[in-house]
């Protein structure tokens, strides 16, 4: 049976995350793999038309990837009825008005995060695909991470019993640019711009607590910029004026607590860049983005603090690790397809503008108790 072919227009492909988890390593991975197979058994191929501001990078990229389809006018990419998906990896504030120029368009919309700059922004953009009949999906790639997987199937397994806490350490030293290069844009620390690691990564926190553990009820957090001058892509000097650390306290449903502390100026002493333990009346475990490690209640050794005596043991050395048991494919690609079946298949997609909706509201909550000193609750969202 023969692969059909589906229009996606692709808006800010020019940038890392856009060219190379969702272009290269999702879209014309599936393409090469012979598309997406669909619930009745045929498959269909995404066929993108590359959309952004500088004409000369999507024509290199167009013709490094043997692609005829790119265009720096979003409203010529949404013009065609071959293209059904609208996708968006813009920098935060220029995505809402794209979107909704999507939604008018007729197109079935799926997102990087935060879908808008704020909650009320994310509600006018449910409703907007709502009344206009679109399926909507946000991407939500932490949950695909080898780590977090083996994390859920404990979950879904009972292993934990009662879940008592949550744990989180994620990040790492981004050089500021004077002397070494920096590993991430500038304008991620210009709030001006949109930055700020509360609003990029509080999205991410909150669709693994809520998806893993349980909803999230309450935040107490505090923000810092521990770096007040970094240096852009031109060399020059500039005053950081977004969060570049922030340390929270996540109150979730059945009395779970969870902790995350999330920095860009933190050199890592840790297995993984990002790290989760979740500790249990039954067990423990501790999983990354690739690997996890457990403790079960009767293989729980005794502790005794003793500062006289130097520990006899690696406390390391006495968890197991959690199997593979299965392969895993890209998370963002397996995001793709899942996408793809909700559209044309009406395959359940809970990861909607909703969804989004809430994680922008605990990132505007945290911001709102760094700076009331507070703890904030969270409403249930209704669109």
């Amino acid at each position: 049976m023969s692969a059909r072919s589906l229009g996606v227009v692709m808006n800010g492909v020019t940038g890392r995350m856009g060219y190379r988890q969702h272009l290269v390593r999702s879209i014309l991975a599936i393409r090469d793999q012979g598309g997406v197979e669909l619930a009745d058994g045929s498959r269909v191929l995404l066929e993108p038309t590359l959309v952004g501001r500088d004409d000369a990078k999507l024509r290199r990229i167009a013709a490094r990837h043997g692609l005829d389809r790119w265009t720096t006018s979003l409203d010529e990419a949404l013009e065609d009825p071959t293209a059904v998906i609208y996708f968006d990896a813009q920098v935060t504030s220029a995505r809402e008005s794209a979107i909704k120029a999507a939604i008018a368009a007729g197109k079935h919309i799926y997102t990087e995060k935060p879908v808008a700059e704020s909650v009320a922004g994310a509600l006018d953009l449910a409703r907007a695909a709502r009344d206009a009949g679109v399926r909507n999906g946000v991407v939500h790639d932490k949950l695909y991470l080898p780590g977090l997987r083996k994390l859920r199937r404990l979950v879904d397994s009972g292993f934990f019993g009662r879940i008592l806490s949550v744990r989180g350490e994620f990040g790492y030293w981004v050089f500021e640019g004077d002397w070494q290069s920096t590993q991430r844009p500038s304008w991620n620390y210009r709030a001006e711009d949109g930055g700020g690691l509360v609003i990029d990564m509080f999205c991410h926190w909150h669709y693994v607590l809520e998806n893993l553990f349980g909803r999230v009820e309450a935040v107490t957090a505090r923000t810092a910029t521990h770096i007040p001058q970094r240096w852009g892509e031109d060399g020059s000097a500039y005053t950081a004026t977004a969060d570049d650390a922030a340390y929270g306290i996540f109150e979730l449903a059945g009395g779970v607590i969870a902790q995350i502390n999330s920095s860009w100026c933190v050199r890592v002493n840790r297995d993984e860049l990002v790290e989760f333990q979740v500790d249990g009346t039954e067990g423990s475990a501790v999983a990354g983005l690739f690997g996890c490690r457990a403790q079960h209640r009767a293989n729980t050794p005794r502790a005794v603090w003793d500062p006289d005596r130097p520990v006899a043991h690696r406390f390391r050395d006495q968890w197991l690790e959690v199997p593979d048991n299965q392969e895993v494919d890209n998370g963002f690609k397996v995001q793709w397809e899942e996408f793809v079946r909700h559209v044309l298949d009406g395959a359940p997609h809970p990861y909607d503008f909703l969804s989004g909706a809430r994680g922008i509201m605990l990132a505007t909550a945290a911001l709102e108790s760094s700076d009331l000193g507070r703890r904030v609750p969270l409403p249930e969202l209704v669109p």
